[in-house]
């Protein structure tokens, strides 16, 4: 089955970073990531599309605190 080219995905990662954010797709074009990382207790943008809209921009991060938990968790 075939993703959706315009879509939000969950995503962790523990490789260079260790924490977990949303993946923003448009033609199957990632365009842009809000990632809350753990390690360095911060939450960040960032956008590989040059001009995203106030209003979409809005709406993402709406989605990221709904689906990703606020609180950072402790790693030991």
């Amino acid at each position: 089955m075939e993703k959706n080219p315009n879509r939000i995905e969950i995503a962790s990662d523990v490789c260079t970073r260790d924490g977990i954010g949303i993946e923003v797709y448009k033609d199957h074009k990632l365009i842009l990531e809000i990632f809350r990382d753990d390690t360095n207790k911060s939450r960040v943008i960032t956008l590989w599309d040059k001009e995203i809209g106030l209003a979409d921009m809005e709406y993402y991060i709406k989605i990221f605190k709904e689906e990703i938990p606020w609180d950072f968790i402790e790693i030991n």
